[in-house]
């Protein structure tokens, strides 16, 4: 058995390749793959941290191991890593310099994971877009935008443009209606329809309860503003679909206007 495992499958210079080499790599592998089980399942199992700090965790300590692994791997195989690495010295330098953008994302990637601004199942917004955080990997981001589409955003698109994270403290988080009413309408009936309105739609929260503003008076309208709190975030959009819908319909009921803009022109006849 001895010998079977010290056959040399291919020889170069110093470099011995044997069929232990292939075995104590598998084991160490496999190991690798146990160790990583296992500390995912320790993880995954305590009840006192949130699930998107515990993906953060497990993720940065899966790319460490790797790093490691590797490393070790190389020295399974033989490979005489500071002789590699100054002999590649040079070209590691032109990589560096070439592949700026890639470290750059990396080290974002690693940044989320430990500082925790954006996590898994948060509600962000860049670039102008609301999206949903699905996955955060250690070069890239995947998002899913409210058209269901996803996104693969560089990590460094996090961290060095300005974003809004809904629910970085809270998953619940503060939305706005706007409507303008005709000048004759009845203040007071307006605002109890709002509120009304509001208060019987599905996903607005009745805690913080919503509330109603007479903003301003506007060029043609009263204008009024119904603020509401949800913890639909990721689909608010739709809600506030629904409540204009039933606002449109209480205030036809009740005989409030809304008014369009209307325009005079005159014509000089000569």
């Amino acid at each position: 058995m001895k010998e079977i495992l010290n056959y040399t499958l291919l020889q170069f210079g110093d470099f011995n390749f044997k069929l232990a080499t292939i075995f104590t790599f598998a084991l160490f592998i496999l190991a690798v793959f146990i160790l990583l089980f296992v500390i995912k399942k320790t993880i995954y199992k305590a009840t006192h941290i949130e699930l998107s700090k515990k993906y953060s965790i497990y993720s940065l300590i899966k790319y460490f191991i790797i790093i490691f692994a590797f490393i070790i791997g190389l020295q399974i195989f033989g490979f005489n890593l500071s002789v590699l690495i100054a002999g590649s010295a040079a070209l590691l330098v032109g990589l560096g310099l070439g592949l700026q953008n890639l470290f750059s994302d990396f080290i974002s990637g690693i940044i989320i994971l430990i500082d925790s601004t954006v996590k898994v199942n948060d509600i962000i917004e860049v670039n102008g877009i609301v999206c949903q955080v699905q996955e955060i990997e250690i070069r890239t981001t995947t998002v899913l935008t409210r058209d269901d589409k996803y996104i693969i955003l560089p990590n460094s698109d996090l961290t060095k443009n300005q974003l809004i994270n809904w629910t970085h403290s809270e998953i619940t988080s503060r939305f706005e209606i706007s409507v303008g009413v005709d000048y004759s309408s009845d203040i007071k009936l307006v605002m109890t329809v709002l509120k009304e309105a509001t208060d019987k739609q599905e996903g607005v929260l009745q805690t913080p309860s919503p509330f109603v503003r007479f903003t301003e008076f506007g060029d043609s309208s009263l204008n009024f503003s119904v603020i509401f709190w949800s913890d639909e975030v990721f689909r608010v959009e739709n809600i506030k679909s629904e409540i204009r819908i039933r606002i449109f319909e209480m205030f036809t009921s009740n005989n409030i206007t809304i008014p369009f803009p209307q325009r005079v022109i005159h014509l000089n006849k000569e």
